[in-house]
This record gives C-alpha cells, structure tokens and sequence, in this order.
C-alpha cells in the first residue's frame, strides 16, 4: 500500500498498543506480541503494511544495537574478563557443533558445498534480540542459564565477522562486481581488498580506537555538554555515542552490535553510566518492539504456501538440531536439567544476523532467489517459535524437574516453622542469612538459581528454588502468616517488582530490601519502604573508618563519625527522594545536601574532641589530642585527634 511515513508510524504502533498487551494479559512474552502484530499487520493478511518489511527491518535492527550497549554499561572491564573462558568455551563449542552438524544436514538434502555451508554459518547464530529480552523480562539475567546466554550470544557476535569475511571465498563472482548492485554499495567496508594482515590491523585498531575514544574523548565531551544543563542535549550526546561506535564498526567490516557492547563496557565505570542508561532506554525499547514487528511483517506467507511440508520441515529440523546441540554443551558444562532446558530451547532459534549474511550471499550469486526466499522464511519462523517454545517449557516440563519439592509439603512445612522469607541467597543475601542463623533465627530462602540453590543445599542451607515474583510461590512459603520479608535479589527491577506487588496485597507486612544505590533507594522509597539497605553504603563507609585508624585517628572518634556520616546520608537521601527528578535540579539540591552533611560532620568532629574523646583509648592519648588542640599554629580543621 502506497501510505505515506507517518501512516505507516501508526499502523506499526497500533499493532504494538493492541497485541502486546493481548499478549501479556494472556501470559505470553512481549516478544511474542509483538510478532503476531507483524503477522498482523504485514503484505500477506491484511495488507496495512506493504513490501518494505524488509527495508525497515534494516533500520530496526538498531534497537539490537542499542540493547547491546545498554547491557556493557552494567558489565565492569574486570567481570566481562572474568568471563572470557565462559565465552570462548560455550559459545565456541556452540557455534562449532552446530556448523558442522548443520553443514551436514543441508548438504544431504541436496544443497552444494557452499550453499551448504553458507545456511550452516546463518543457522549456527542465534537471535540477540529475542534471548536478551525475554531474560530482561523474566529477571534471568543473574542466573547460571543468563549468563551462558549471554556467553554464547557474545562468542557469535564476534564470529559474524569472520563469516562475512568467508563469504566472497565461496563465491564465484568478484566482490567487486557484487558491489556494482546500489544494495551492495551500503556493504562496502574498509577491509575490501585489504590482505589478511591488515584486515586484522584495521580491527584490532578499531578496537583500541574505541578503548581510547571512551576515556579520553566520548567522557570529557559528555562532561562539557552536562554543564549546559539541556536534558535533551545528554539525550543526543547519548544517541551520538551509540551511532558513532556503530558507523566505525560498520565501516572496518565488524558488527555494530558487537561495537556497541564493547564501547558500553568501555563506559561502565564513567560517571555518566546512569544518565547514559537512562536516556538510552526509551529509544532502546521503542526500536527493539520495532524490530520484532518488522520479523512478523517479513514473513513471506506466498513461500510457505508454495511448499509448505518443506518449509515446515526445515524449520523444525533446525530448531531440534539447536536445541540438541545446546543441550549438549550444557551438559559439558554441567548446568542443571531445568536452566539447561531454558538454554536449549531459549537459543534454538535461528538469529537477527541470517538476515544479513543471506542477503550478501545473494549479493555474491552463492544462492538463488527460491533458496533465499526459503531461508528469509525459515529464519523468521523459527524467531516466531521460540517464545512459545520457552512459554510451553515453562509451563509444562520445568514445574516437573529441576530442584523444587512438592508444593503441600513446602507450604505446610514453612507456614510453621519460619516467620522471615529472604529473597535472593548470593552473596549478599548469604551474608544476612548465615547472620541471621548464628543467632537462632531460622529464614525460608527463595531462590530462582536451581544451580546455587543445589549447591546451597550441599552446605546446609535449606533453600527453595522459585520464582519470588510470583504471588503463589510466597503464599507457598507462608507470607500470609510471615512477619518480616528480606528482598535481597541483586537485580533492583526485581526486588521492585516484588516490593510493589507484596505491599499491594500485604500493607500491614514488614519488608526490608537491598538497594544498588541511591537511584534504586529512590523508587523504593516511592512505594513507602522505610528499612533500605544500599549495598554499597556501609561497606564504603567501613573501608575509609579504617583508612582512618591507620592514619593515627583515634578509634571511637572515628567509629562516632561514621556513624554520624551514614545517619546524615540517610537523613538525605529521604529529603532528596521528595525532590523533583529533573536532573538540573536535583544536582543543585545534592550538592546543597552535601555541604550541609560536611558542615554538621565537622561540628561533631569539634565538640566530639572535647566531650567524647575519652572512649575507648589511654589517657595518654587523650591528653595528646587536647594538646594538640590548644596548639595555636595548628588549625583546628586539620588536626589528628590521635
């Protein structure tokens, strides 16, 4: 249909304000919502919207962009290290097996070498998009079946570059004929016609250029564009960061995504993290729900008419090939049966970057038009399938494996013998509980990490896996008769959640929750939580008592101080939560807030020389300290009272 741009905006909204909704009311993913509004919506049922499906899909794909990024500024330099075994052992393992297997499936079937193994490289990568949002959804990213997600996820992001590099070796027509076509000239990089070596300089280049350009240009210019105090400005700057990193890392031949991830990492220690996060979030999800409907509109329903056994077929064949090969590599790895099967069947899919690679081995003549049609289709299908494959897992196999024990004899159990429920056992949670216990008092512990949950048992925890979120988990674990709830999840979105719906059903019920930082105290203390534990607080305050002592300080001066430093910080933090959230605003009341805090602390530091300082030392060293007090060079503000 011939409608103009801003008719099509519409129509791509209201299919996402109609069937998402539908979809979330009726337990499905988001996702899955969004698709069916693609489905909807596309050439081949009503017609709303017309054969560019494809074009926009292109432009779409930029939310998987921006998720990428957004996922690196929560992950620090040192932990994404940490992870690199994880990454290269599950994810190479993956993609390695599946190739291989998936090579020989479509060459049996009749296919030529290349072509066979052009599809096996598409095949072996799974969809960033569609795994990263539903674990964002369903709070997995913490669990052991999230971060190999993620892992194998990461490991193919990286390995799209190498395979666009193989591609013009199986062709038979110049790369540069290929690129006489006008879509083809979009695909020119730096690295066309470069040798193997300096291809290879140009990305490792890349790679350092981003590393640089974080520390020592991306970060001072959002610091001069934060002093103009214009919100929309850091919204651009933001904007800016993401497009620039993308258009480099297209330009060398590499993934945007993967150039995005890199560069959020690169940044997740820069003070402008949360202001990055929190600008980046809208456009983030508005272009993902994008993205997912533009999937349902490219599903070409005419392909599938003309032969649908085959292509019924190929689809399934493909989704069990995954699924077997991901299960296997679980195994290697020893996941448990139930985050296992969530891996498996969350990773069968085939992934957003097929579209990319088919589209160049069309370019290059390695496959014909019927065969592209067929894998577009394919491709898409098997994104289709796979919330629904995870939603029937969910709710048919993983209630009968994994750790949980029957729900009467949990229910009857709890309900007797424990008044406090805590949420979350790593190693914060641990902490509490193992405190807690020392002195008698007994906690039913909710986790929704099967693995920690078995390990935990091994140590003598009792320990129940489940998802907390879930109203009819803690009415099993007897909240309606508990006198006190410790959320202490190390994701803040879900203790939220979970503060938000027992407050709503239990007003009258005690909570006490973990907070990230002052940001996540903030929205906590919006929905009337008094008791809010910021992780960081006392930990920070502890590390400089102790810098202190060591310095000369006297011990009870200090421990005094910091006592007084956290009760002004809390006073704070609840006079700032009343405060309006426009940023300019609130950074003139914090700096406001923080010289009133310096002012009282060193008030108490003065009179507390004179009228406290007797605890806890010698009289000798009170008798120093006065001293040193009434000597006249000696400003009172710079002194030791040691």
């Amino acid at each position: 249909m011939g409608a103009g741009i801003l008719l099509q905006a519409i129509i791509f909204l209201l299919g996402a304000i109609i069937f998402v909704p539908l979809a979330k009311r009726l337990g499905l993913s988001s996702v899955l919502g969004y698709l069916i509004a693609g489905v909807v919506i596309g050439p081949f049922l009503f017609g709303f919207v017309g054969e560019e499906g494809q074009d926009i899909l292109h432009f779409a794909e930029f939310g998987v962009v921006m998720m990428l990024f957004l996922i690196g500024l929560e992950i620090e330099p040192k932990s994404f290290w940490k992870m690199r075994k994880l990454i290269t052992g599950m994810g190479g393992l993956q993609v390695g097996v599946t190739l291989a297997t998936s090579f020989v499936l479509f060459y049996y079937i009749g296919f030529s070498t290349e072509v066979a193994l052009t599809i096996a490289m598409a095949v072996a990568l799974s969809s960033t998009a569609i795994t990263l949002q539903t674990l964002k959804e369903k709070n997995l990213m913490d669990t052991t079946y999230g971060t190999s997600s993620f892992s194998i996820l990461l490991f193919q992001d990286i390995i799209v570059i190498p395979m666009l590099a193989i591609l013009p070796l199986l062709s038979s027509v110049e790369v540069v004929k290929a690129n006489e076509d006008a879509h083809t000239n979009e695909s020119l990089t730096m690295l066309d016609g470069l040798s193997l070596g300096w291809q290879t300089l140009a990305i490792l280049g890349s790679i350092i250029a981003i590393i640089v350009a974080g520390r020592y240009l991306i970060v001072p210019m959002l610091r001069v564009v934060a002093k103009t105090r214009t919100q929309e400005l850091l919204a651009a700057a933001a904007l800016f960061i993401v497009l620039g990193i993308s258009f480099l890392m297209e330009f060398v031949g590499l993934s945007p995504a993967l150039g995005a991830f890199l560069g959020g990492v690169v940044l997740a220690t820069s003070e402008f993290k949360h202001e990055l996060e929190s600008n980046l979030e809208p456009f983030k999800g508005l272009l993902l729900g994008l993205f997912f409907i533009t999937v349902g509109v490219s599903i070409n329903f005419t392909v599938i008419a003309n032969n649908p056994v085959f292509i019924i077929a190929v689809v399934l064949a493909v989704i069990a090939l995954k699924a077997l090969v991901i299960f296997m590599v679980g195994r290697i790895f020893k996941l448990k049966l139930d985050q296992n099967l969530m891996l498996m069947l969350g990773l069968a899919q085939v992934g957003e970057f097929a579209f990319v690679l088919f589209s160049f081995a069309f370019q290059l003549e390695i496959i014909d038009q019927f065969t592209l049609d067929t894998m577009l289709v394919v491709t898409a299908l098997s994104m289709a399938l796979s919330p629904i494959l995870s939603l029937l897992n969910e709710r048919l196999v993983l209630p009968k494996v994994g750790t949980k024990k029957e729900t009467k004899r949990t229910m009857d159990h709890i309900a007797k013998a424990h008044k406090v429920i805590l949420v979350g056992f790593g190693h914060f949670g641990s902490t509490v509980g193992r405190f807690l216990r020392s002195f008698g008092v007994e906690a039913t512990v909710l986790d929704h990490d099967s693995n920690r949950v078995d390990f935990l048992r091994k140590m003598g925890f009792e320990v129940y896996y489940g998802d907390a979120t879930r109203m009819e988990l803690l009415e099993s674990a007897g909240i309606a008769d508990a006198k006190l709830l410790i959320c202490a999840t190390g994701l803040p979105e879900t203790n939220y959640k979970l503060v938000q719906m027992v407050k709503h059903k239990y007003p009258n019920l005690k909570i006490m929750t973990r907070a990230e930082n002052r940001y996540d105290a903030y929205e906590l203390l919006e929905l009337g939580i008094d008791d809010i534990y910021r992780e960081s607080l006392d930990t920070s305050v502890k590390l400089a008592s102790d810098v202190l002592s060591f310095l000369g300080h006297r011990n009870y001066t200090v421990y005094r101080q910091a006592q007084n430093f956290i009760r002004y910080d809390e006073i704070g933090l609840r006079k700032l939560a009343q405060e309006p959230k426009d940023a300019n605003e609130y950074v003139f009341k914090a700096r406001k807030e923080i010289e009133l805090q310096e002012k009282l602390l060193e008030e108490d530091w003065k009179r507390g020389l004179v009228s406290y300082d007797m605890h806890w030392n010698t009289d000798q060293m009170r008798a120093s300290a006065v001293a040193k007090r009434k000597a006249k060079n000696q400003p009172e503000n710079n002194r030791t009272d040691s």
